[in-house]
């Protein structure tokens, strides 16, 4: 079991906060000889896998890593195009690094706002008056669990399914929240949360989460 990732976003829906806790291990690096047995697509700003799976990779995994340095989207380390390097017989034998894409700050912002909207769609959608909202998520793969206070704040935990004492976990983070960001003189409401306490006891809590469920009294 396990937390993947918290977010916290204001009642305008712009992400303030954003922790990547746990990311399960998807990479799978490979030596190839030409040609490449894989069919690579551009995808946005990335190379991904459009055909052929094998030995773990699979179709929308995108290329992270050449000969083991990091590409720069559709670029290798040194700025040449991955696809037309990978073209080149001449560039082979050739190690590569596939797996899930990590999320950019801009991409993380950009679906903070997408699941505001979809909270607001949900309360409206409600057949009863004072619907709270979507409250939870479900995937094959994750939980995305949503907890609003009364001011408009949304804290989200992106969690394994099988992950127990989320609902005490989210109370928990709204604690933390109001002990170390908003009784921080320094903190101004609706912006980006940057305070060390606040990191180390979200930190904390979610590995309290981890290893005992929920959270008993005085924790």
């Amino acid at each position: 079991m396990a937390i993947f990732s918290v977010y916290v976003v204001n009642k305008a829906g712009g992400l303030i906060y954003q922790l990547d806790h746990y990311a399960p291990r998807s990479d799978t690096e490979k030596t190839f000889s030409f040609p490449l047995d894989l069919v690579l697509r551009p995808h946005d700003e990335r190379v991904v896998v459009a055909f052929g799976q094998r030995d773990g990779i699979r179709v929308g995994h995108a290329v992270l890593a050449i000969n083991g340095a990091e590409v720069n989207g559709r670029f290798t380390a040194d700025g040449k195009d991955v696809l037309e390097f990978l073209s080149n017989p001449a560039n082979y034998p050739v190690s590569i690094r596939f797996g899930r894409h990590r999320l950019s700050s801009n991409e993380k912002l950009m679906l903070a706002s997408m699941f505001h909207s979809l909270f607001a769609i949900g309360s409206q959608l409600s057949p009863e008056v004072g619907s709270s909202g979507i409250e939870m998520l479900e995937t094959d793969t994750f939980k995305l669990h949503c907890f609003q206070t009364l001011t408009g704040i949304k804290f989200m935990v992106l969690a394994d399914p099988r992950q127990t004492g989320i609902d005490a976990l989210l109370r928990k983070i709204y604690e933390i929240y109001s002990d170390f960001a908003l009784k921080n003189p320094f903190y101004s409401l609706e912006m980006p949360i940057r305070c060390e306490l606040f990191d180390q006891n979200l930190k904390l809590a979610l590995e309290v989460a981890e290893k005992a469920g929920p959270f008993g009294p005085g924790s």
